[in-house]
């Protein structure tokens, strides 16, 4: 299995803090964010790789983040070569884009750089083996968290039947966060997703697109999940890793 971390993004939210600099290398409780990520991750003895995927701005700083980090599994940082939020290759592009030049031909966990998660990954791993197909994290939510995600409709063994970017009308009570775990054969969909033209930002989006193509299972997780997006989300998780 190798594992995907999406940190190309440009943050303008958390501007002025992250103009410079990247969120996911922003201290959370004493320690990068994504460093909380990377501990998960290692735990997984599948995973033999580890791509993170980042725009030429943020390139050095993880490059210097994963030399320090001399981590248990090998780290590869990889420059998209984007400058600007206006040019960006957006998380569906990056994953085609890691797939391209990395010659992905195996398993494949994808995971959002700026999601601090207390879940366990070996829970969504051994969920996503006994279905053996394509699947994502969900929790259930109320009405108004859910206009502001994806949000996820499934049948009674938890396969997907609906997906929906931020619906102004939810029709699942499910939301769906950034951990998604794709087998090898689903792998070349991406490059096929991209060249018909489809939305190549939101990750979600590439959900809303399988799902009726294979079968994709939602993994419903028992903990937090916080997307680390605003000054407000930052200081919040910030107070709460500390006091750990």
């Amino acid at each position: 299995m190798k594992c995907i971390l999406l940190c190309a993004g440009y943050a303008t939210r958390l501007f002025p803090l992250t103009e410079n600099f990247p969120k996911a290398l922003l201290e959370v409780g004493g320690r990068p964010l994504i460093d909380y990520i990377l501990d998960e991750v290692n735990s997984l003895e599948e995973v033999d790789q580890i791509y993170l995927v980042t725009n030429k701005k943020y390139t050095p700083h993880f490059e210097e983040w994963a030399k320090n980090k001399n981590n248990v599994k090998p780290i590869t940082v990889f420059n998209d070569n984007t400058t600007t939020n206006e040019n960006r290759l957006g998380a569906i592009g990056d994953i085609e884009f890691v797939i391209e030049k990395a010659k992905i031909d195996d398993d494949l966990l994808i995971i959002a750089g700026d999601n601090l998660f207390t879940f366990k990954l070996r829970d969504f791993v051994d969920f996503q083996k006994t279905k053996g197909t394509s699947a994502i994290c969900v929790r259930e939510e109320d009405n108004e968290t859910l206009k502001r995600l994806g949000v996820v409709e499934t049948d009674s063994d938890m396969k997907v039947v609906g997906f929906e970017e931020k619906p102004a009308e939810p029709k699942g009570k499910f939301a769906a966060y950034a951990e998604y775990l794709y087998p090898r054969e689903i792998v070349p969909v991406f490059k096929k997703y991209i060249e018909e033209g489809n939305n190549s930002d939101a990750p979600g989006n590439f959900v809303a697109y399988l799902y009726k193509h294979a079968s994709v299972y939602a993994f419903p997780f028992k903990g937090d999940c916080y997307d680390v997006g605003t000054h407000e989300s930052l200081a919040y998780v910030n107070k709460l890793y500390s006091n750990k």
